[in-house]
């Protein structure tokens, strides 16, 4: 959604004094009620429906709520996981249903009532087709709601699963019918009027300037301590730092490189605040096309599985990524509630994976990699260009393979090029990240047989591990869950369809005049309403 705004010439200053000003009659401190946010890019959307980029979800989750909130570090299909947001509670009435109890006191912005009139709307909203919401596929055709009254809701399912509760919550946000339902759905994405962006949560939209900054103010009855944000937009992210540094701004979400660390780590007016990241990269191999022809080299198991043990992954990982990056046992986050530290991986063992490549025929050369009668153990490795993590870490492997014997030669394209090339298949072997929620249900589309044609681009396919990810899936209790997905990343692990590479460690710098900082990888700022600021 593309908005109208109005360039500006104003200096730092001339901003500063603006956003300060702005408060000027407050009985209070402006500057302890004022924060003032550096970020890296800019959203092209703040309606939930059509938020894409973390920057937008971040600052549209100040103003939008939903039924319920996921608590940092919860189990999806643990029911007291959940927390009270726009429904003070709920019950489960059936198999397939769960009845949601409004809170009294909710109002939209604009003062009107949110009623479950609001909330079925939004439902149908986000599962609409035309709109394409990055939530359709969880909800169309399998969850809905209805109004039982005026503050009631049941969302019904369309079977019985354990993470129903999750889908009833984290994918939705809700919206005012009253403002929405009369403009029509295709007009939505071009949409400039910030008076349409009416929530219910502790923020509202005061002003947007494109290409400079935007402006959220706390909503009428809200108790926050921080009754102002400002989102201050840089093109990239040594800029942003550089706001942070210059004392123009109080928060910068993730540092990324190591040297943006250590210069924010040099500011004595600003602390740290590790915390773990949602995404995870991993070494991906071609094994088989969709017709199921194998991939000459590595369609090979026992090949995958030497491979795998040539790569010390917790060394490679935090050496190109840094300290606090692990490498994960499996396809997953350090923020993934299945993930379990005592899944089966194949070590790192540099003469076992020469053994293993002598029984395999790879007769070791004086020079140059080895070969079986006239083929040659060789591949390629593809990355995005636009990604030096990613090529440092191919070349990497290319340097650790090539010690074993094993020619690598690394290609790196255009990131639309690139994406093109695994679709078609065109690879041998790529290098990917993943950025999960907090389900381990997609990992279907990247690893299972149902992923392919979808993300699952080297078709790997186990039968084995399939039967293992279905039961885990259908697994309600916990404890028991956690077992059942080890099982099934013991399998996947012990198939070598991918090297699983990193686990980053983000870091966020606050200035030390913010108090009661906490965050939640999902969504940094969620806690935000609870933040304090000292005077500067």
């Amino acid at each position: 959604m593309k908005r109208k705004h109005r360039r500006s010439g104003q200096s730092a200053a001339a901003l500063a004094a603006l956003i300060l000003g702005a408060c000027s009659g407050e009985r209070s401190c402006p500057e302890c009620s004022t924060l003032v946010i550096a970020a890296t890019g800019e959203p092209s959307s703040l309606f939930p429906p059509l938020v894409y980029e973390t920057v937008g979800r971040d600052i549209s989750d100040q103003v939008f709520e939903r039924l319920a909130v996921l608590k940092p570090g919860g189990a999806t299909i643990d029911s007291s996981a959940y927390a009270p947001a726009l429904a003070e509670r709920w019950v489960r009435v059936s198999d397939t249903s769960w009845r949601f109890y409004l809170r009294p006191a909710a109002r939209w912005h604009d003062g009107s009532r949110v009623t479950a009139e609001d909330v079925v709307f939004s439902f149908e909203v986000f599962s609409d087709s035309a709109l394409d919401a990055a939530a359709r596929p969880a909800l169309a055709g399998q969850v809905t709601a209805e109004a039982e009254d005026s503050a009631t809701v049941i969302v019904r399912f369309t079977r019985a699963y354990p993470e129903q509760l999750y889908d009833a919550t984290w994918h939705v946000r809700v919206l005012p019918a009253h403002i929405w339902r009369a403009i029509p759905r295709e007009e939505w994405p071009a949409d400039t009027a910030l008076a349409h962006l009416v929530g219910s949560g502790p923020y509202r939209v005061a002003e947007w300037v494109h290409g400079q900054s935007l402006r959220l103010e706390a909503a009428p009855g809200g108790s926050a301590p921080i009754t102002r944000v400002v989102w201050r937009f840089a093109p990239e992210a040594d800029a942003a730092l550089n706001l942070l540094l210059s004392g123009e701004a109080d928060v910068m979400e993730h540092l990324g490189s190591p040297a943006r660390v250590e210069r924010a780590r040099a500011d004595t007016a600003l602390r740290l605040i590790p915390y773990p990241s949602a995404a995870y990269g991993f070494l991906g191999f071609r094994i088989q096309d969709e017709r199921g022809r194998p991939h000459p080299l590595l369609g090979s198991r026992e090949l995958r599985r030497a491979l795998a043990m040539g790569v010390n992954r917790p060394l490679l990982a935090e050496g190109i990524l840094g300290p606090g990056t692990k490498a994960p046992p499996g396809p997953m986050s350090r923020l993934l509630w299945v993930l379990d530290e005592a899944t089966a991986v194949l070590p790192y063992d540099t003469a076992r994976a020469a053994n293993l490549l002598d029984s395999l025929g790879w007769s070791a050369q004086p020079a140059g990699p080895r070969r079986q009668g006239r083929r040659t153990l060789s591949f390629d490795i593809l990355v995005p260009s636009t990604s030096p993590v990613r090529r440092d870490l191919a070349v990497a492997l290319q340097e650790a393979w090539g010690m074993q014997g094993v020619g690598v030669t690394v290609t790196a394209v255009d990131f639309p090029v690139f994406n093109e090339r695994l679709a078609r298949g065109q690879f041998d072997s790529y290098i990917g990240a993943w950025l999960d929620e907090p389900s381990p249900r997609g990992l279907a589309d990247q690893w299972t047989r149902a992923g392919w044609g979808m993300l699952n681009y080297g078709y790997y396919a186990n039968p084995a591990f399939d039967t293992l990810f279905q039961r885990a899936v259908a697994e309600a209790n916990p404890g028991q869950a956690r077992a059942r997905w080890r099982e099934a990343m013991d399998t996947l692990n012990a198939d070598a369809p991918a090297l699983f590479l990193y686990a980053p460690e983000q870091v966020a710098a606050v200035s030390k005049r913010v108090e009661g900082v906490t965050i939640d990888p999902y969504s940094w700022a969620s806690g935000l309403r609870a933040w304090r600021a000292r005077p500067r």
